[in-house]
């Protein structure tokens, strides 16, 4: 369980494809803090550390991580938004995120407007009973609120400092993000398909 408030960027080190699906290194400050089987959250998705060594740490990824995630379109020296699992006692900044991703979405728009930056980012049209205004989502890992939601978009506002300490700062217009839905509203939608 992870609460969508970044950690730091990491700085991918290596992406090696292999048979079963790809090797990621990637360095962090506290690489050397972790002990092999912890969960990170890599740009939102909660993968298992299974080798540290030199400041970076080694996740495996499997064809389907490769399939549902924007990982696969990494390369070396991209940042990556990490966030270590939530301990018991910890405060939660964000909301409850799983680091689960439902979907990638191409991002439309990242522009500055004063201080801050609009970001719009496409909806994909199957997911789109699990958002509402004033709602939280989950994009490459940072927990966001919903500022306006359009049939085939949704917006966010970006305040200066998450630009600055997420991979925000490289972000723009064609490249996938990670996006995880509310796990409440997931939990609601699933009730009502069989009508509780």
């Amino acid at each position: 369980m992870f609460t969508g408030i970044i950690e730091t960027c990491g700085e991918v080190a290596d992406l090696e494809p292999v048979a079963t699906g790809a090797r990621l290194w990637v360095r962090a400050p506290f690489a050397d803090e972790v002990a092999l089987g912890e969960s990170v959250a890599n740009n939102g998705a909660c993968l298992t550390v299974v080798e540290v060594s030199d400041g970076a740490m080694r996740f495996d990824l499997l064809h389907e991580t490769l399939r549902l995630t924007n990982l696969g379109d990494l390369a070396t020296g991209d940042p990556v938004n990490l966030e270590r699992s939530l301990r018991v006692g910890d405060r939660l900044s964000g909301h409850f995120v799983q680091g689960h991703v439902d979907a990638c979405a191409e991002v439309l728009a990242y522009e500055p407007v004063g201080n801050d930056h609009r970001f719009a980012v496409a909806l994909p049209r199957e997911f789109a009973h699990l958002v509402a205004p004033k709602g939280s989502i989950c994009v490459d890992g940072i927990s966001l609120t919903l500022a306006e939601l359009h049939d085939d978009r949704f917006v966010l506002w970006i305040i200066p400092h998450t630009h600055e300490v997420t991979n925000l700062r490289r972000v723009r217009p064609g490249v996938r993000v990670n996006l995880e839905f509310d796990l409440l509203a997931k939990h609601l939608a699933r009730l009502r398909e069989f009508g509780r």
